[in-house]
């Protein structure tokens, strides 16, 4: 079956941020992603890592103001500055954490900045990131979030808009992070869509829909996608990006199930 991670900002959040890597070793994950390392120095992060035995997976770079409600600063024409800065920062992390690959959030598009402008925005950053991760050997992922329920206005909102940036960037470094519960939302055909998407997709999470909730709890059917990634042989992390409805450990039945 696939390769499992745990996302630490949603999983045992009952203990504090750094007890939840021993939590996650614990109930047999070997990786695990989180949304951001910043808070906290790279060597203390790196520690846990070591000391639990586990392989970080994937972090976003810095997305702005993340509790005035910001999600991404990449398509807004008035942060460049601030985004190549986000840039080095996330490399210096990537390099002390061991990290292959970090993702990029496009952001919100304001109502005062132009589509057009935003876009192209959004392009030439891409790209300056891209060049820079070729530089220190990683990956770039572009993610599709719903627009639906929890981002309205998100730039990059299907499947279809990141493939077109990866398009207009040309590098070889970029990956679409294709997440189940997301593109549930917005696209549906889960199985068809990462059989079709496969050679981009460089990482994937999951969670229930509705609720982005634990498997289980809603209507998609883990048992047949999970299989159907490790049939077309997807040799990525699958990452576990879901709110339980309780405590973390009780969640985790499809983990047992899968292995």
């Amino acid at each position: 079956m696939p390769c499992f991670a745990a996302n630490l900002s949603m999983l045992f959040t009952e203990v504090p941020f750094l007890e939840r890597f021993a939590k996650a070793r614990s109930a047999g994950f070997r990786g695990v992603e989180y949304l951001f390392p910043y808070e906290w120095p790279a060597e203390q992060l790196a520690e846990r890592l070591q000391s639990n035995g586990l392989e970080q997976v994937l972090f976003n770079l810095p997305p702005g103001d993340w509790a005035a409600g910001e999600r991404g600063i990449a398509c807004l024409p008035d942060r460049i500055d601030e985004f190549r800065a986000g840039v080095e920062q996330g490399i210096h992390y990537a390099r002390m954490l061991g990290c292959e690959q970090l993702n990029c959030l496009a952001g919100l598009k304001p109502e005062s900045v132009a589509e057009e402008d935003a876009w192209q925005t959004l392009v030439a950053n891409v790209q300056y990131a891209a060049d820079r991760f070729a530089e220190a050997g990683l990956t770039l992922c572009l993610e599709a979030i719903n627009s639906r329920v929890d981002m309205p206005g998100f730039m990059l909102d299907t499947t279809g808009k990141v493939m077109a940036l990866i398009e207009a960037v040309e590098a070889d470094n970029v990956r679409l992070q294709y997440d189940l519960y997301h593109m549930q939302i917005m696209e549906g055909d889960l199985i068809r869509g990462i059989e079709c998407l496969l050679p981009w997709i460089g990482h994937i999470q999951f969670a229930d829909n509705p609720g982005r909730h634990q498997p289980g709890t809603g209507e998609i059917n883990f048992s047949n996608v999970f299989s159907a990634i490790d049939r077309l042989g997807y040799g990525g992390w699958v990452s576990a990006e879901y709110r339980p409805t309780g405590a973390t450990e009780p969640s985790l039945g499809w983990f047992s199930e899968a292995n």
